[in-house]
């Protein structure tokens, strides 16, 4: 009996141009070499503690990239998902914003919108689609999309990211009375946008009890209630 192929995938998520972008690299061996996939690689039974440090490691190796964010997502397993053999992968999602993607990735690493997917290897846009179905679940209730923002923002600016990802746009009222409940963010004193058609906007930083957990609401952010 040949043995079962153990892997972490994982599922680099960022925002380009009001858009939603997914991390890609081609495949530098077979099955499917030269074709792009996910970021991913087996497990190292001698080296990672649990598949977390492996996803963490992997994505570092891979990308560059030590993701702030970054929360398991799914089991993916069976014997047609890889043309090696029966396989199990533990899929993982990362969110960081663009200007990471911009100082610190592996020039191999290409950011494709998700709209314009195809063509990925093994089962990997079950994966992408995964990611995105819990991230816009998950957006609609938690302080999830400030992870896509930088190191500072203003609060429309927050307020734009969560529209990007739901699709829909927020009640600003209530937008601002959800994000105070959350209480995630703290004002960057003495700091403020300018230089915009608008007046002076406070730049928010997240708080940093949340750069690595999630505060959550029990109603949506468009709630009205």
């Amino acid at each position: 009996m040949s043995e079962i192929i153990c892997t972490v995938d994982v599922v680099l998520l960022t925002l380009h141009d009001h858009r939603l972008h997914v991390a890609l690299l081609k495949r530098d061996h077979a099955p499917f070499a030269g074709v792009p996939a996910l970021p991913g690689g087996y497990i190292h039974a001698d080296e990672d503690a649990d598949t977390r440090d492996a996803a963490m490691r992997t994505l570092r190796e891979k990308t560059g990239i030590a993701s702030p964010y970054l929360e398991q997502l799914a089991t993916f397993a069976g014997p047609g998902r890889d043309p090696r053999g029966w396989s199990i992968s533990v899929a993982y999602y990362a969110l960081v914003p663009s200007t990471l993607i911009d100082q610190t990735s592996h020039p191999e690493v290409v950011m494709t919108a998700i709209d314009q997917l195809k063509g990925l290897p093994f089962d990997h846009r079950q994966i992408v689609d995964a990611a995105l179905q819990r991230v816009r679940d998950k957006s609609s209730y938690s302080s999830l999309p400030v992870h896509l923002c930088g190191n500072t923002f203003t609060l429309p600016q927050l307020q734009n990211v969560y529209e990007t990802i739901l699709g829909e746009p927020i009640n600003k009222v209530s937008f601002r009375r959800k994000i105070e409940e959350l209480d995630i963010l703290e004002a960057v004193e003495g700091q403020m946008e300018t230089g915009k058609a608008h007046r002076p906007a406070q730049l928010y930083r997240l708080k940093k009890q949340f750069r690595q957990h999630l505060a959550l609401t029990d109603r949506g952010l468009n709630s009205t209630a």
